[in-house]
């Protein structure tokens, strides 16, 4: 018969993976603005980013790219206007990260 303490906690692997995602250091904030404000182009994202460097910035968005959660596009229109958006799995992040913000609201204190 297994105990409480002969069981080993190991962590969920797609929860660890999401953790990963989430947990690196811009990225969900980066995630927040294409949730609030849509498709935004690059310098519109360093503006609203705060402290992030542009050689970072281009990092992470390539990074959300490969997960499949931010698209690159190209305007036909103007060859050389690129946005970032959120794929659908991106958008299906919302929820998510609401229920974040509402912890922190009641929770954060800023000043520490």
């Amino acid at each position: 018969m297994e105990t409480c303490e002969s069981r080993k906690f190991t962590l969920c692997p797609k929860f660890e993976k999401t953790f990963e995602i989430l947990g690196k250091k811009w990225n969900g904030l980066i995630l927040d603005v294409l949730i609030e404000d849509g498709p935004q182009r690059f310098v519109e994202l360093a503006g609203k980013v705060p402290e992030v460097s542009d050689r970072v910035l281009v990092e992470r968005l390539k990074e959300l790219e490969e997960k499949g959660l931010v698209d690159r596009t190209v305007s036909n229109e103007e060859k050389n206007r690129v946005e970032y958006s959120l794929t659908t799995k991106g958008t299906d992040l919302k929820p998510v990260m609401d229920e974040i913000k509402s912890w922190g609201e009641k929770w954060v204190d800023v000043q520490e």
